[in-house]
């Protein structure tokens, strides 16, 4: 088995134990346990968990920890229109990930992150006139894959956008070679500024890879996040668990630790 395999398999396991809802069953399991044998804190400590597992999946608590981590700015359009007529810019993508087959297509695509920041990505380059650039190859532990992601968002950025990539960078694994492999290509194209289009999640670990890259390069980078929340606390479906909800913080949990751990 290859180094990359054991990389992979052992990512997956990590995530599989520290991620939610895993760490909150856990902590049920130890609560059950010491209340049926009669100890203290039994009680307290599964009530603590069984209210962790419900405001785990719920799109209050993903809004509240975003804004606990920092969340980044929105870049308003009008700064977008301001850029129009400039020849020194660049709109880069960051992936997310693509599906091996979907059948309904009879190939691959995206998955809904990497849709969701391309058709942002595709906005951003035709309000902006700027020409549109594209990072991610096969992941760490995307090894099903036969095609890097790259390679499919520009067949779904041709076909369904009309929107040809100029730059489509394919052999990045995680979000410090998408920095170190794309932008000293940019630069030579003659690049000075690069909107770079993430989930507002991920911003914030991008920005921190990105801009290292950016700054012997005299590069400047310019954050476009996308699914950023208008308001997500007022509603009571907001405190209620959906797969909205429970997919936010648990990506939100993964971005914390891949920002502890360096990645």
């Amino acid at each position: 088995m290859n180094l990359a395999l054991d990389y992979s398999g052992f990512k997956t396991l990590v995530l599989a134990v520290v991620l939610p809802p895993a760490p909150l069953l856990l902590l049920a399991a130890w609560g059950g346990w010491r209340l049926r044998r009669g100890r203290r804190f039994g009680g307290a400590l599964l009530a603590l968990a069984l209210t962790g597992v419900w405001l785990s999946g719920t799109e209050a608590a993903g809004e509240l920890l975003s804004r606990v981590v920092g969340q980044p700015a929105l870049l308003p359009p009008s700064q977008v229109d301001a850029l129009r007529g400039r020849q020194d810019g660049a709109v880069l993508v960051l992936g997310a990930g693509v599906r091996r087959l979907a059948p309904e297509f009879g190939g691959g695509a995206p998955t809904r992150l990497t849709a969701e920041r391309l058709a942002y990505g595709v906005w951003l380059a035709r309000r902006s006139g700027w020409p549109l650039g594209f990072t991610g190859g096969i992941g760490w532990t995307a090894g099903q894959l036969r095609q890097p992601e790259a390679v499919i968002v520009a067949r779904v950025a041709a076909e369904d956008y009309r929107l040809p990539l100029r730059w489509a960078e394919a052999s990045s694994r995680d979000t410090r070679e998408n920095a170190a492999h794309t932008l000293p290509m940019l630069a030579a194209a003659g690049v000075k500024e690069v909107i770079l289009v993430t989930h507002e999640t991920h911003m914030r670990r991008a920005l921190r890879a990105f801009e290292a890259e950016a700054a012997p390069l005299g590069l400047r980078v310019l954050p476009a996040p996308v699914g950023l929340r208008e308001d997500a606390l007022s509603s009571f479906d907001d405190w209620c668990p959906s797969v909205d909800g429970f997919e936010r913080v648990r990506y939100i949990a993964y971005e914390a630790l891949a920002w502890w751990a360096g990645r």
